[in-house]
């Protein structure tokens, strides 16, 4: 197993916008104009990858693009036009709470009925379901935590302690065999599938995109700080009890051990994290800033929306018979023809 940190490719357009923004990327063309970014559908394919290529250059960029682009300002002013369409939209569809305990309180209970993603794969899922979730998850999961860790700056007091607390438990609390990204490539390994970081970009759908988009877009303005410490706590919240469900579907289905770890890990860590993002962050945010109580609502309110979007996808494909993904998973992979990056 051999480990390549080479920048992703480059995936195909969607549409106009993205293919606008690659073609400047590459330095072949103009960027899309603002009003083009107006008239898109805020959560459709073409806009959703278009933004998703902007933020990615803040990660890890992209093979052939020249790394000053990242700040390039024509390409700011374009991203400025894609975000404003989408947290427009997000504003707009999200329910809103004025409350952060109200907006909590909708997490913190899990539902009798069960009908999520997670309930779904530990009850029924097939090995190609979990193959599938792997590989949408993996353009977040193989750069975990990286989103919120723009954050740290924008805090400080408690807040920023339990917030620095947490982010070292998913940086591997200073071990890099613990990493959460590196302990999920050892999940893709289990499941067969290419752990090349951006691999699956092409086959992603465009509500798994907006889910990552959420954080690229609340972690990189310091105006969303209270947005993204209200998805910090969704996520932390909600991972316990889902994790705790997906690690059953790797059991059942016999995905191997990393594949099970990994969701073992996150069973233990988050039900600890959701005291500290509760009590420390939202807690020491609130104390310093009380005017970002309705952000932090936002923020939990939008990520379940574009979660239930997520889940309603991917149940929908799945109890048709039919795949979640734009395109078709390569054969499983054999340890020796894997690697992580």
């Amino acid at each position: 197993m051999t480990h390549d940190h080479h920048e992703p490719r480059l995936p195909s357009a969607r549409g106009p916008l993205s293919a606008s923004v690659m073609d400047y990327l590459r330095g072949t063309g103009p960027l899309p104009g603002t009003g083009d970014a107006a008239d898109a559908a805020p959560y459709g394919e073409d806009l959703q990858l278009a933004l998703y290529l902007c933020y990615e250059l803040h990660y890890r960029g992209f093979a052939g693009v020249p790394e000053d682009r990242e700040w390039d300002p024509g390409l700011l002013g374009a991203r400025a036009a894609l975000e404003d369409r989408f947290l427009t939209a997000l504003r707009a569809d999200t329910p809103a709470h004025d409350d952060v305990e109200d907006a909590l309180a909708e997490i913190l209970v899990e539902p009798v009925d069960g009908t999520g993603v997670s309930h779904f794969l530990r009850d029924k899922g097939e090995l190609w379901q979990l193959r599938e979730y792997a590989a949408q998850r993996s353009l977040y999961h193989l750069k975990e935590a990286d989103p919120h860790a723009w954050v740290l700056p924008r805090l400080w007091g408690r807040a920023k302690a339990g917030m620095a607390a947490v982010e070292f438990d998913e940086f591997g609390g200073g071990r890099p065999d613990r990493v959460h990204a590196l302990l999920f490539a050892h999940l893709m390994t289990d499941l067969g599938l290419d752990t090349t970081y951006g691999h699956y970009l092409d086959a992603a759908c465009a509500e798994l995109l907006a889910t990552v988009n959420l954080m690229s877009l609340f972690g990189l303005h310091r105006s969303l700080r209270g947005a993204l410490v209200g998805h910090f706590a969704a996520v932390e919240i909600t991972s316990s009890p889902g994790s705790r469900r997906l690690a059953e579907a790797m059991r059942r289905t016999g995905a191997g051990p990393a594949a099970e770890h990994f969701y073992d890990e996150h069973v233990e860590a988050d039900a600890v994290h959701e005291q500290v993002v509760r009590h420390d962050v939202i807690g020491g945010l609130l104390a310093e800033e009380p005017h970002l109580a309705r952000d932090v609502a936002f923020g939990i309110d939008a990520t379940g929306f574009t979660e239930d979007r997520l889940a309603e996808r991917l149940l929908t494909d799945w109890q048709a018979g039919r795949s979640s993904l734009r395109t078709p998973l390569s054969p499983a992979l054999t340890p020796e023809t894997s690697h992580i990056s």
